[in-house]
């Protein structure tokens, strides 16, 4: 059975930093994109990154690049998520994903953790 757990959220001021972590378990694949999307309240869910379980590469939301960093340590099966600048829109709930396709589209993840909530005060 694969299981995506998710931690490292909280509380945080404006301008502060976090950093999330995905662990994996039961997931056999190496290929494939793993993710990190986030939903604020009342809000759809959106892709903030991705990486490219075979080539590393990376992709970020136009709102995050430059201030996240996604990373993978396939030793620890768990995937980060450094997040650093942080503002009052950054807040809501980080939910990791593991799946195959176009890696900044939610269709593309079959596996979702159950996320971590971020909230940053001004």
């Amino acid at each position: 059975q694969v299981k995506l757990v998710e931690s490292g959220g909280g509380s945080v001021q404006a301008g502060g930093s976090l950093r999330l972590s995905c662990t994996t378990s039961g997931y056999a694949g190496s290929r494939g994109c793993m993710g990190w999307f986030r939903q604020a309240p009342g809000k759809e869910r959106h892709w903030v990154a991705s990486i490219v379980r075979e080539r590393g590469d990376t992709n970020y939301a136009d709102s995050v690049k430059g201030r996240f960093t996604i990373s993978l340590d396939n030793d620890k099966n768990t995937l980060y998520l450094q997040m650093s600048s942080l503002n009052s829109e950054d807040t809501a709930m980080y939910y990791c994903a593991a799946g195959g396709g176009w890696c900044s589209s939610s269709s593309a993840y079959n596996y979702w953790g159950q996320g971590t909530q971020v909230t940053v005060s001004s």
